[in-house]
């Protein structure tokens, strides 16, 4: 990429997205009424429309605002030459296209497409309370016995430019481990989630050794502040000492390019960075760390990548993925009417005084027992798909609650568990589309759950795809699992079956019918 401007030709615009010729594959920012809301490269971000041209789709988080007319621009990210300039009309609305938040804020998308108030959206005041929280964190982090530094797209701005990077979204900070073991690295980063928590802050743990810090910005923008634990893995035969910085990187590395710390200007602030700063920006990014690339794809090695996973990343199988899905759910009300499951329930039950929606998902039934007048705890591992129907319970002084759990998870499983199993009266749970949602490790941490929940009294309602897709897709997230496999699985727990039903239902036109199965469990006292 050069700050030469590509050539860029024969551009239209249409619903699909936007077609054009060009010979080169440099990224070009996509500005609506003149402000940045996606970036792409012109050959790796879209596909061959024949004939010479190129189309590149629309993301399918911005497709729900493209209705109306705005002038739409394409700019040359290094140069800043403006390769297109139009108005444009998408869709059938009369209006002016808008990317904001419900309350008005614009949104951007990120490197990793995901729509946010990225930084080139706020004022200096408004992210004045995330660098407050840099410094504190730092701080706290070093009080625990780490020293912790400015990491990844951070470090990037400090280093390029002395300044938070306009089309970054987060802020991260990384240290590492003068432990050399990855079990010995986690427990050193849950010290450090729990040290954070009693300062009061609340904290999201996304691996076993990276978690999130939640900072809220000056107007109420709650922003996460990343904390990406790492370790210099020490060399084995020819092999020389590697870093392992989650999430993604594996490079051959020295420790004294880490430690100790030297210092770089923030928005003005001198904060934390490693002893030399561009070998791990070159680790990071590549050798081409230098240019601006708001569309940057990481490209980790394999190697890297099955390494992360089997020592830190156990318990966040297919939480991306759902945490992707639930936010493209945003916006869409939360169903009113009850699942089939839920009607079971009622129907074999009347309705129960406490309910455990295990799997919550969005919240539809939660929130419909909730109405019912059931007492309702709504678990889920990704907590924010239910926010919706829990404002809508508070509004209406409904009894509610929703917690985090991670069926991966054998302390948040046990957790939970034994909240449940010490609280008073007995329960259902609902748990549907969860069997067919995680995999055997989440299945298995499910039951351990319903176990310690349910051995004083009520029962199990499950409901999933039996038969059908069995394989999963960025689209299709839901597997199907053979009901005699769950079945066995809650027999080997101590459950006893004591309802079954497996139905046929028809899929969309062209595609074989899928089985749906609802089992009813229970464990003898």
């Amino acid at each position: 990429m050069t700050a030469v401007p590509p050539e860029v030709d024969a551009v239209r615009v249409d619903d699909r997205g936007i077609w054009f010729r060009s010979p080169a594959d440099d990224v070009v920012d996509v500005c609506f009424d003149g402000r940045r809301v996606w970036s792409f490269w012109l050959q790796r971000d879209s596909t061959s429309a024949g004939g010479g041209a190129r189309v590149a789709e629309w993301p399918s988080a911005l497709v729900r605002f493209l209705d109306g007319s705005t002038r739409l621009s394409l700019v040359a990210h290094v140069s800043g030459v403006t390769l297109y300039d139009e108005e444009v009309r998408l869709g059938s609305g009369d209006g002016r296209i808008a990317v904001v938040s419900p309350d008005g804020k614009p949104l951007g998308l990120d490197k990793s497409n995901r729509l946010s108030q990225t930084f080139d959206t706020r004022t200096p005041e408004q992210v004045a309370p995330l660098l407050d929280s840099i410094e504190q964190v730092l701080a706290a982090i070093h009080d625990a016995g780490v020293e912790a530094f400015l990491a990844y797209g951070t470090l990037l701005g400090a280093v390029r430019q002395g300044g938070l990077i306009g089309h970054d979204s987060d802020a991260d900070l990384g240290y590492v481990s003068r432990h050399h073991h990855p079990l010995d690295v986690i427990l050193e980063s849950f010290h450090l989630q729990r040290h954070l928590g009693r300062l009061g802050y609340t904290t999201y743990r996304y691996s076993g050794i990276a978690f999130k810090v939640e900072v809220i910005e000056a107007d109420g923008f709650r922003r996460g502040l990343d904390v990406f634990g790492g370790f210099i893995a020490e060399p084995v035969g020819d092999r020389p000492p590697m870093l392992y910085l989650m999430g993604e990187i594996g490079a051959p590395f020295e420790l004294d390019w880490i430690y100790p710390l030297t210092t770089a200007t923030l928005e003005g602030r001198e904060l934390p960075v490693p002893a030399v700063p561009e070998r791990l920006l070159e680790a990071t990014y590549g050798p081409g760390w230098r240019v601006p690339d708001p569309a940057y794809h990481f490209e980790t090695a394999r190697p890297t990548v099955l390494r992360l996973n089997g020592w830190f990343r156990g318990i966040r199988v297919l939480r991306s993925e759902w945490e992707r899905k639930h936010s493209s759910n945003r916006e869409r009300p939360v169903p009113a009417a009850p699942s089939g499951l839920a009607q079971l329930v009622v129907d074999r039950e009347g309705v129960p005084g406490q309910v455990i929606d295990l799997g919550a998902g969005r919240g539809g039934d939660a929130l419909w027992f909730a109405r019912q007048g059931a007492a309702v705890t709504a678990l889920d591992f990704v907590p924010r798909a239910v926010e919706k129907a829990r404002a809508v319970a508070d509004e209406e002084g409904l009894d509610l609650t929703v917690r985090e759990v991670n069926l991966l998870s054998l302390r948040s499983t046990l957790a939970e568990g034994a909240r449940l199993a010490h609280a008073p009266g007995e329960r259902v749970v609902v748990a549907r589309h969860l069997a067919d949602a995680t995999v055997a490790a989440g299945r298995s941490g499910a039951w351990r759950l319903c176990e310690m929940a349910l051995r004083d009294g009520g029962r199990l309602y499950l409901e999933f795809w039996s038969g059908g897709r069995t394989g999963r897709s960025e689209t299709q997230l839901l597997a199907a699992v053979p009901a005699e496999t769950v079945a066995a699985e809650l027999a080997e727990r101590g459950a006893v079956i004591v309802h079954r039903e497996e139905t046929q239902v028809e899929s969309a036109e062209g595609q074989p019918a899928r089985t749906l199965a609802r089992l009813v469990a229970e464990w003898h006292r």
